[in-house]
């Protein structure tokens, strides 16, 4: 987009230029995700198949596959697999804060088993979610990341880590037949207690669980681990059904994409000593499977994603205190110069590229 401006006096005309180059901004502002920077996910049974896996894809590959699948509004959906698996996705513009409501909705494939009761759960597989701000404008999401504090922030345990181990050639399988599992120790994994477990394979899912992109024999996930939700009961011949109970508020997969349940509000974030933040604006999320947790038949429960969706797209930030060096944003200075940011890219009003350092 070209940048015009006119040596102009501060007031009545500044500003009017102001709202014009807003105005040309936010109209091209579209409310879904725009681009996948990270897809890394855990082992799973819908892994090398949402996104589907084809010999030769490499973590770049697979990266786009999930932004083709997420990028849209009719979205496919990727999955996270078990605990620890996370995505990392940013829209074409800064997600703007708006304090007290709901900022953006985040799409899975949750359901209730009865809709007139939700308290009854159905199946819920609740993702941690991070949001972060680009402050060193880079346009990488390599600055802090802050969780947001959902119903279960309490219960969860912080700083958690997992490895998970890829399956020797020479693995004899375990199976129970009764339960529809074809190996009931197919990947080993360790937690930094020493705690050890297993991702279940089930004769629904015959393809390798282990994402075949990777070459890495372990893979290590650390984030928070949310208490388990699943409730198991028997139904017919020993096989056991199990219901997913969803969490109040906060987490991904967590409610049906059609309720508040899937709203996600910025002022829930919190720092990593569990300080409520402030971010006028935010650049980046992260969703990351946050249960650890196995269900006979149905598998590991893991996060899916469908795609999220900005409530608010035409949105600008107002914040008079200082610049935030997010992409598309446009900002007035206390000292009452207007600078504008394009990109990554910050100019004065007379249109002169300048630095970080000389904007006083």
């Amino acid at each position: 987009m070209a940048l015009f401006l006119c040596r102009c006096s501060r007031g009545r005309v500044a500003l009017l230029l102001f709202a014009i180059l807003l105005a040309s901004f936010v109209s091209a502002q579209s409310p879904y995700i725009n681009k996948v920077h990270e897809y890394r996910p855990a082992p799973g049974q819908f892994i090398n198949l949402m996104p589907q896996y084809a010999e030769g894809d490499t973590e770049e590959s697979m990266r786009r596959k999930a932004e083709a699948l997420l990028c849209s509004p009719d979205s496919g959906t990727i999955c996270l697999g078990g605990w620890g698996g996370y995505v990392i996705f940013s829209f074409d513009h800064p997600l703007v804060n708006h304090q007290g409501e709901y900022d953006f909705r985040l799409l899975g494939n949750a359901f209730y088993a009865d809709a007139a009761d939700p308290t009854k759960g159905g199946s819920s597989e609740p993702g941690i979610v991070y949001v972060s701000r680009d402050d060193n404008q880079n346009g990488l999401a390599d600055d802090t990341w802050y969780e947001l504090a959902g119903s279960e922030y309490q219960r969860s345990t912080r700083g958690y880590q997992l490895t998970y181990f890829r399956t020797p050639a020479d693995h004899q399988r375990t199976p129970k037949p009764a339960e529809d599992l074809v190996d009931t120790t197919y990947i080993l994994y360790r937690d930094q207690n020493g705690n050890r477990g297993y991702i279940t394979q089930n004769r629904y899912h015959l393809q390798s669980y282990w994402p075949l992109w990777l070459t890495d024999d372990r893979l290590t996930f650390t984030g928070t681990l949310l208490p388990q939700n699943a409730t198991p009961y028997n139904i017919e011949e020993g096989k056991t059904k199990y219901i997913l109970q969803c969490y109040s508020f906060g987490y991904a997969d967590n409610h049906p994409n059609n309720l508040d349940g899937s709203k996600m509000m910025i002022d829930w974030a919190v720092n990593s000593r569990g300080e409520s933040v402030t971010l006028d604006v935010v650049d980046f999320i992260k969703v990351q499977t946050g249960v650890n947790q196995q269900c006979g038949w149905i598998g590991e429960t893991s996060t899916e994603i469908s795609g999220a969706v900005d409530l608010h797209p035409s949105a600008v930030t107002t914040d008079t205190e200082d610049i935030q060096h997010t992409p598309q944003a446009a900002k007035i200075l206390r000292d009452g110069n207007i600078y504008i940011i394009v990109g990554n890219t910050t100019y004065n009003i007379l249109g002169k590229k300048i630095t970080n350092t000389q904007i006083q």
